[in-house]
């Protein structure tokens, strides 16, 4: 297995495996997937730009951010008139590509995925 498995002593308190069920919900939307993309490429953008980016009404862009601000995946910076977006840390970020690692094992068909493949000069 090529994956860190590693979880040894691990054993979260049901508080967290509750607010973790939380955490895959929220990232479980395909919007919210590509605004975290974004803001990695990116590093920081305003909702327009991201509602651009996304395919998406800058209106249902807010909300989406509202939700991933209120689980503390995303921040703010004031910027003269301007709200820019960034993410908090990495680890929306981390279970997105892993999410993402998973759908290409899914689709792999006994071939090797994306990820494992060595990258082209």
């Amino acid at each position: 297995m090529h994956a860190d498995t590693n979880v040894g002593e691990f054993d979260p308190s049901p508080e967290y495996i509750d607010l973790a069920a939380e955490v895959l919900a929220l990232l479980s939307d395909r919007t919210r997937i590509r605004i975290v993309l974004a803001l990695k490429r990116a590093g920081e953008l305003p909702v327009n730009a991201l509602a651009e980016i996304v395919g998406k009404k800058p209106s249902g862009v807010s909300q989406h951010l509202a939700r991933l601000r209120m689980a503390r995946m995303v921040t703010t910076r004031q910027e003269g008139t301007s709200v820019l977006y960034r993410l908090s840390d990495e680890h929306a970020l981390a279970l997105v590509i892993e999410a993402v690692k998973q759908a290409e094992h899914a689709v792999a068909n006994g071939q090797i995925p994306p990820h494992h493949r060595a990258p082209q000069p």
